[in-house]
């Protein structure tokens, strides 16, 4: 009775985190536009390629980022603060979910960057697939998920507000 009772609860869990994930893909779905690109974490085998934009607020970065990211916030984004990047080379940008990060990528294309990328599920779906974060130069599991309420959808780490 305690194995059966055991497998039960393993498989309502699996299902929860499922549906969890299904509604997350639904919902992202909603806040993206459907011609700007996206690049999903499994993708993502060598950030080194990339030229790294945390598109979040500076509270939220401090927390953690990505390795080797640059902070370029949101509210206070500008282009001069990207001005010493290549416009040539491949840009990686991101905040909590995506969609901070596709509107300050669609500023970057304007200005003339040739390839920008929107990371698809932001730092929520990064961390929920297991894939490191820093504070500094240090790994870390603290997730600022910039609400409660997008919060929910993290899975993995600790949530910070």
């Amino acid at each position: 009775m305690v194995i059966f009772s055991l497998v039960s609860l393993l498989v309502l869990l699996g299902n929860q985190v499922s549906a969890q994930s299904l509604a997350y893909k639904a919902l992202l779905s909603t806040l993206y536009d459907s011609d700007f690109p996206v690049v999903k974490s499994s993708q993502l085998t060598d950030l080194t390629k990339y030229q790294i934009l945390d598109t979040r607020e500076k509270e939220e970065f401090e927390v953690s980022h990505l390795q080797d990211a640059k902070w370029v916030g949101y509210e206070t984004f500008s282009l001069q603060s990207v001005g010493e990047l290549d416009k040539n080379q491949p840009v990686l940008v991101y905040c909590t979910v995506g969609a901070r990060s596709q509107e300050i990528g669609k500023k970057l294309k304007e200005a003339g960057f040739k390839e920008v990328y929107n990371l698809y599920g932001g730092l929520i779906e990064w961390v929920n697939e297991e894939k490191p974060i820093f504070h500094g130069d240090s790994l870390t599991n603290h997730v600022h998920t910039y609400s409660r309420s997008w919060g929910i959808w993290l899975t993995k780490g600790e949530k910070v507000y």
